[in-house]
């Protein structure tokens, strides 16, 4: 009797360790430990409650800013001048990107431009920003702009550079046009690169509104963070920085879903 013929064995597949695998409880785990090693160094004296209070002291400041109605109003004004600020400064920052990318006039009249000026500090541009706007909203505004601006057109145009040309060959080959070509393989294939540099951007932009509204600001996370530490209230100075690092981390899932929904394809 002749052999049987083998079956084919599907071949493993080996490229599963460069892919990112969820572990919720991981981050919550680091967390908690974190937190329970300074509560527990805080209340056997190893940490001096003048330099570093305990996370409960700094969890009873924050229940009186709540019960107070103050944080509602701090995080009002903050979530504003940020929503503002950073959705135009991104919004300018990839049309400019995109521009650039795209034709060699913008490219040769605004890189030179964003190379110069990106390296400014921008919280040094502030006082410029005051005697401009006023020491009110547009000043504020205007600093978390400018701040968003740059890393959100370098991203862009970095992206666009990058997208393989296999992939537009391909296009031209089957007719496209150049609209096509670009709202259907440019755009897409840089989004990874415009994505991680709005994470960028967001993170420039938490920074920058605090350092605003420490001039000449009543309200606003800032405004109350310099005020506890001129109070040397460290308690209500570590609530301002979690609240801080909240906001962040809520920056950061949004834009996790962003790439979850738009890069499905990258999976």
């Amino acid at each position: 009797m002749a052999d049987e013929p083998e079956r084919a064995q599907p071949v493993k597949f080996r490229g599963g360790g460069f892919v990112s695998k969820p572990r919720r409880f991981v981050a919550p785990l680091v967390f908690a430990v974190l937190i329970a090693i300074w509560e527990w160094g805080a209340r056997a004296g190893w940490i001096s409650p003048l330099v570093l209070p305990a996370p409960s002291e700094a969890f009873e400041a924050f229940k009186d800013l709540v019960e107070s109605g103050q944080l509602l109003r701090h995080l009002s004004a903050s979530l504003q001048r940020l929503i503002v600020g950073f959705t135009a400064g991104t919004t300018l920052g990839l049309t400019v990107g995109t521009f650039i990318g795209l034709f060699s006039i913008a490219r040769s009249g605004l890189a030179p431009l964003v190379a110069a000026i990106f390296p400014i500090p921008k919280i040094a541009l502030l006082p410029l920003f005051i005697i401009w706007f006023g020491i009110g909203e547009g000043s504020k505004v205007a600093t978390i702009l400018f701040g968003s601006f740059f890393p959100t057109v370098i991203a862009t145009y970095s992206g666009i550079d990058n997208v393989d040309r296999g992939l537009i060959r391909m296009g031209q080959s089957f007719n496209l046009t150049y609209r096509d070509i670009v709202r259907k393989i440019v755009l897409p294939a840089a989004l990874p690169a415009i994505l991680s540099g709005m994470r960028i951007s967001a993170s420039i932009s938490i920074i920058l509104l605090v350092a605003a509204e420490m001039i000449g600001a009543e309200y606003g996370i800032g405004a109350y963070v310099l005020l506890a530490g001129n109070l040397m209230a460290t308690d209500q100075l570590i609530a301002g920085v979690a609240m801080l690092s909240i906001l962040g981390l809520t920056v950061n899932w949004l834009i996790n879903l962003a790439e979850r929904r738009f890069l499905k394809w990258r999976a």
